[in-house]
C-alpha cells in the first residue's frame, strides 16, 4: 500500500516500528488538514432521527462523514498491509486511530518498561573495535531519539560524555584532548563527531604519533561546518 497524506505533506509507511516518530508526522498532516480534532475527539453523531433533523443540522453532518473518511483515508493510506487488519473494519478515524494508539503505544506502565530497557541499552551501548565510527554514531542516536520519544530528558553534556566513554581504546588520544581543552557543559555533540571523523580519517596513516592524530583531527573538526551527526 502506498503511504500519501495528501497535498504537500506525505504520510510515511507504518510498519508497525517506531509509531512514536510515525504519530508526530501524521498528527501534522491531520492539522494541516485540519483534521486532528475530528481524529482526536471523534464527532457526535445526532441523536434525532434523520427526518428531525434541520437542514443545518444535516449539512453538518454530512460534512463531519465526509472529514472523517478523509481522515480515515489518511490513516489507512500509509499502514503497511501487515498492519492494516488491524483497523481494516473500522468506518471512524477516531476509533482506527486509538487502536494504533492502543497497541503501539501502551499505557504509562508499558512505557515505563520500554524506557527502562532503553535506558539499560544506552549504559551498557559501546563501540565495537571492528565497528565504523559512523555506523556506531547512527546506532547511538537511534536510541538516544527512541528515549527522548518516550520522555527521557537527556542534556547535550550527558550525550557528549556517553560517546566519549564508549569510544574503543583507540580513540583515548582524541577523546583526551576533547576533555581537556573543551567544556563538555558547552560543546555540541555535533561538533564532538565532527572532531572524532576527523580524527578517524588519519588513523591508518602510517606512522603518525597517535598524540599528533588527535591535535590534528581536533583542529580540523574545530573547522568543520556542522552537518549533521553522521
Amino acid at each position: 500500500m502506498s503511504g500519501s497524506g495528501g497535498g504537500e505533506l506525505r504520510a510515511p509507511i507504518f510498519n508497525g516500528e517506531n509509531f512514536d516518530f510515525w504519530q508526530i508526522k501524521m498528527k501534522t498532516i491531520f492539522r494541516s488538514h485540519e483534521l486532528w480534532d475530528l481524529v482526536e475527539n471523534g464527532y457526535k453523531t445526532p441523536t434525532k432521527l434523520a427526518e428531525e433533523l434541520t437542514e443545518v443540522e444535516r449539512k453538518l453532518m454530512r460534512e463531519n462523514l465526509v472529514k472523517d473518511a478523509r481522515a480515515l483515508g489518511i490513516i489507512q493510506g500509509p499502514v503497511s498491509e501487515l498492519m492494516f487488519p488491524r483497523i481494516a473494519t473500522q468506518e471512524s478515524a477516531k476509533v482506527a486511530w486509538d487502536i494504533m494508539k492502543q497497541e503501539f503505544v501502551g499505557d504509562k506502565q508499558v512505557r515505563s518498561v520500554k524506557l527502562q530497557g532503553l535506558r539499560r541499552d544506552f549504559e551498557y551501548i559501546r563501540m565495537s573495535d571492528n565497528e565504523s565510527l559512523s555506523g556506531y554514531i547512527a546506532k547511538l542516536f537511534d536510541l538516544i531519539n527512541q528515549m527522548k520519544s518516550y520522555g527521557e530528558d537527556l542534556s547535550n553534556q550527558r550525550i557528549v560524555q556517553k560517546l566519549l566513554i564508549s569510544l574503543p581504546k583507540s580513540y583515548d588520544s582524541i577523546a583526551a584532548v576533547i576533555e581537556n581543552t573543551k567544556d563538555l557543559h558547552t560543546i555540541d555533540a555535533q561538533d564532538v563527531v565532527a572532531i572524532l571523523k576527523g580524527y578517524e580519517q588519519r588513523l591508518d596513516r602510517h606512522g603518525d604519533n597517535s598524540a599528533e592524530k588527535a591535535f590534528a583531527s581536533f583542529n580540523v573538526g574545530s573547522k568543520a561546518a556542522r552537518s549533521g551527526f553522521c
